[in-house]
């Protein structure tokens, strides 16, 4: 009997390792405290950077399907700058936006 209670214990416990908390959701919306940001709210983004890039890697008026991304996420404290960037599909930034 001790074992079944120690085994429902155990399921338990990783259940709640397992689930998003709500802790851990309120943890996502302090990420990149401190930065600046525009009149929305929004990480504020360096233009020049993004002219940059995009005349680094040949396109200098941007490339017809696809949209700049940052490899580290702006708000996981990566870099608005050219080396943190690549060409991602839009449909393929679609999707990443649903989950970052």
């Amino acid at each position: 009997m001790i074992f079944l209670k120690e085994l429902a214990c155990i399921i338990l416990m990783t259940a709640c390792v397992a689930i998003p908390s709500a802790y851990a959701k309120a943890h996502r919306s302090s990420y990149a405290q401190g930065v600046k940001r525009d009149s929305h709210g929004h990480i504020a983004r360096s233009e020049e950077a993004k002219k940059q890039f995009e005349k680094q890697t040949g396109y200098p008026h941007g490339r017809p399907g696809y949209v700049v991304d940052h490899i580290v996420p702006l708000k996981r404290g990566g870099a608005d700058a050219p080396y943190n960037m690549q060409w991602q599909t839009k449909a393929a930034a679609k999707a990443k936006d649903r989950w970052e």
